[in-house]
């Protein structure tokens, strides 16, 4: 073949590779939130949706696949095709998996690239009004008193929720035993039901309560105080000063996934999420778009999961 005829093969393969990589989306975009509706991550993802559907020019399609935290679903985006069309809508419960795991279908950081960060919030330590506590400091003493009697009820086994309370167990020296429930929004309902003492939930989940009086809410865990529930102290003003732990979400898809495919959608997740629509959905439920690139994203995680290993070890929590 002559130094023409490749030449020429070449262009033709850089625009024929232009034009697909310009093809995105081709398809319905499938968001898959691996928990049950009415938690944090699909609430993040149907206010995004239409936006999302409209920037895009495809429909989104939002699919709850909850189940072996976080893992069900992780599972499902790392056997679709790895074109950008399948997208995995994730907590931090991603970044512990591996930790906590001798063995997963994938790997978290080799099958997985980043897309953005999508939202964060502060978390709420309540009560089932029952329980005889009014403040932290109350919940704290009863914990004293009955070491290991106790439960929280969590969204998931090892995510954001059992971690900030892990953290805050090992901070005031007392002893209570966590129960998942597979959501945020079970866990609520568990509690509220009185089959679980204490919730630790995103302020999503329990504000509404707490407000209706079906939840007594004791501490938020951010540095201040949030607007959702204004009455209610931070941990840090309760005798604990500098604690913080806030939960976060994310969107990553496969590795191998096209970067025009990953940018596209970081352009148009991070538009989504600051129209009215989305925005002012999120801000009643205490969430605060907070997107990152896929670069920016990349280096959080490898961030979170160091730092959660660490809290892990110390904690010597595991999961066979």
């Amino acid at each position: 073949m002559s130094m023409t005829r490749i030449a020429l093969a070449a262009v033709a393969l850089l625009i024929s590779g232009t034009a697909a990589a310009q093809d995105f989306p081709s398809k319905t975009v499938r968001l898959i939130a691996p928990f049950p509706p009415g938690g944090a991550v699909d609430i993040i993802a149907r206010s995004m949706g239409p936006p999302l559907s409209r920037g895009l020019g495809q429909n989104v399609m939002v699919e709850n696949r909850p189940g072996g935290n976080t893992v069900i679903g992780a599972e499902l985006v790392f056997r679709a095709p790895a074109d950008g069309h399948t997208v995995f809508l994730m907590a931090q419960s991603y970044t512990v998996n591996s930790i906590v795991r001798s063995k997963l279908p994938y790997d978290t950081f080799k099958d997985f690239t980043g897309v953005t960060r999508l939202a964060s919030n502060p978390l709420v330590i309540s009560t089932h009004p029952s329980v005889p506590a009014r403040s932290l400091k109350d919940l704290v003493s009863l914990a004293r008193t009955r070491p290991g009697e106790l439960t929280y009820a969590t969204a998931s086994l090892l995510g954001g929720q059992r971690l900030a309370m892990e953290l805050f167990k090992e901070a005031a020296k007392i002893d209570i035993l966590a129960v998942a429930y597979g959501g945020g929004a079970p866990a609520a309902t568990a509690v509220i039901g009185g089959h679980t003492m204490i919730l630790v939930a995103n302020i999503a989940e329990t504000a509404p309560f707490a407000t209706a009086g079906k939840l007594r809410a004791l501490a938020v865990t951010s540095l201040n105080r949030h607007e959702l529930l204004p009455q209610i102290p931070a941990i840090a003003e309760s005798g604990y000063p500098g604690f913080e732990a806030l939960n976060w979400f994310g969107a990553v898809v496969r590795s191998p996934t096209p970067k025009n495919a990953i940018q596209r959608l970081n352009v148009e997740i991070a538009r989504a999420l600051e129209t009215p629509e989305a925005k002012g959905v999120l801000t009643k439920q205490g969430l605060a778009p907070a997107t990152l690139s896929p670069e920016a994203f990349d280096a959080f995680l490898k961030a979170e999961t160091e730092r959660n290993a660490r809290v892990i070890k110390a904690l010597n929590l595991r999961v066979e």
